[in-house]
């Protein structure tokens, strides 16, 4: 059970929930703090005109609304509308959770009820269906609707669900403010992504044992040189993988080899900057407008602002795949240099049997693939803009189409390491340089866990179908990850989730 009090979640805390079905709680004090939170908002709104609640939204944010006329449901109707193919349950189960925490924080005026019915659809999962596209990175609207509309019954979940018995009009607004979809996928996204960054560097240790490689290009003198945390984190793990003196083959290795510490070190570095940000994000009230909580005997208020737009997050999730899509030529560079006798004094391709077999040939072909896919989705989401509204909204982040490219670099960047992995061992069993015979017992532990399941990698190299190795040195990737540390963390500064006027309310 995960209980929930606005606090921040790690990307692994949200998978569990959205991928394990684990069971969420709301904290008493959580509860409190959302129960004062309505309760404050509504004294807010009989001083002053607050957006969304006694206003149109939008182009009509001049224009005075009433609950008495529905406005919330017709709000939540008219914002549901959305194409493409349904998301999967884990994409909506990540969302529903980080919507939940966020409500903890206290800061978005919704009821108690309001709260508790997000609750029990995620722990029922009873799901709504959210598509494909309906945001552009200033508040998911679209899939926060349609998911209010299945709280309220007058859109089917995806298991018998009873609706919620009180939904304020006033709800509305406040429920769908946020971009709790965004941060769900990008979350599952880095939960995938973080011990693919380890398996990478195990599987590059595995190449350079292969092909001989020069240790000094990660050696401590050479680390002290730069001032990147990731660069001098990676050095560090391959000290680790290459721990025993290794006679190097040549003075100076290809890029591939010698420059591994920096281009995966800004990969390093980038995805603990993405984390920090959107595991910040997923415990902040940002809700427009915001509700600044007051002590008793003095005024709460709201603040209008424009925390839903994600430019922050956009450029981030940009550098993430930007920082991939650099560190991929190199991959292919080392998968170039294992099919090379020049490198690996064996056969041309690791090819066994007659003259002219193929060997692994074909694996540098599916890399190449992945790596055009990866690289497209590298290209910067947040260049892009749209106005909308009758120009009341005239700029977009796009963060939701960058959460959506990540999704994309997660599934090539798995393929493009599962190929070298089948090319490393390869080489290695052709050179009899099994266990035994590697630098380092983290090398020798990454060896015997490839081979527990799988001797094919040994036992055959004649030319044959490769794709069930293919898929298997897959999800071999998080066992070799493993074997590594966790990524370090960025520190990220995160304002507090309740701005008060004085103390605490």
């Amino acid at each position: 059970m995960l209980t929930l009090d606005g606090s921040v979640l790690d990307c692994d805390q949200i998978a569990r929930v959205a991928r394990e079905g684990e069971k969420v709680a709301l904290t008493n004090a959580a509860l409190g703090k959302i129960a004062t939170a309505h309760d404050q908002i509504a004294e807010v709104a009989a001083r002053r005109p607050v957006y969304g609640r006694g206003t149109g939204v939008g182009a009509n944010r001049t224009v005075l609304v009433s609950d008495a006329q529905g406005h919330g449901r017709r709000l939540l109707r008219s914002h549901a509308a959305a194409s493409g193919p349904s998301l999967s349950a884990d994409t909506v189960r990540a969302m529903l959770l980080i919507r939940l925490n966020q409500l903890a924080a206290g800061g978005s005026g919704v009821s108690p009820d309001t709260a508790r019915g997000l609750q029990r659809l995620l722990n029922e999962h009873a799901l709504p269906t959210v598509r494909e596209h309906g945001s552009v990175g200033t508040g998911d609207l679209a899939a926060l609707a349609g998911t209010a509309l299945t709280l309220i019954g007058e859109r089917p979940a995806s298991r018998p669900w009873t609706p919620v018995a009180d939904f304020p009009e006033s709800d509305a607004l406040p429920f769908i403010s946020s971009n709790a979809l965004t941060l769900g996928r990008i979350t599952l996204a880095l939960a995938d992504l973080e011990p693919l960054v380890r398996a990478a560097t195990v599987v590059a240790g595995l190449s350079f044992a292969a092909v001989r490689g020069n240790p000094e290009a990660f050696s401590e003198q050479a680390a002290r040189a730069t001032p990147f945390t990731g660069t001098a984190v990676v050095a560090e793990w391959l000290r680790e993988l290459i721990s025993s003196p290794l006679a190097a083959a040549r003075i100076q290795d290809p890029f591939g080899y010698r420059v591994f510490p920096q281009a995966h070190g800004a990969v390093v570095d980038a995805v603990a900057d993405l984390t920090s940000a959107v595991t910040s994000l997923a415990a902040t009230a940002q809700e427009n407008p915001l509700l600044v909580t007051a002590a008793i005997g003095e005024q709460a208020t709201v603040v209008h602002h424009g925390g839903f737009h994600m430019a922050p997050l956009a450029l981030r999730l940009d550098t993430a795949r930007l920082a991939f899509a650099q560190e991929a030529p190199l991959l292919l560079g080392r998968i170039r240099t294992l099919t090379d006798p020049s490198y690996t004094q064996l056969t041309s391709f690791l090819a066994a049997g007659p003259p002219g077999s193929s060997g692994t040939m074909i694996l540098e072909y599916v890399a190449g693939s992945a790596y055009g896919a990866l690289r497209a989705a590298a290209a910067p989401a947040s260049l892009e803009t749209v106005v909308l509204s009758r120009g009341t909204e005239d700029d977009a982040s796009f963060a939701s189409l960058g959460a959506r490219q990540l999704e994309t670099t997660v599934h090539s960047y798995r393929t493009m390491i599962a190929c070298e992995l089948l090319h490393a061992l390869r080489a290695l069993a052709q050179r009899d340089e099994r266990a035994a015979g590697l630098p380092s017992p983290l090398l020798a532990e990454a060896w015997r866990r490839c081979h527990d399941d799988n001797t094919s990698y040994v036992a055959d190299h004649a030319d044959r179908d490769l794709e069930n190795e293919l898929a298997a040195a897959e999800e071999l990737l998080p066992v070799l990850a493993g074997l590594l540390p966790p990524t370090p963390r960025t520190t990220y500064s995160r304002a507090p989730r309740i701005p008060t006027s004085s103390g605490v309310a």
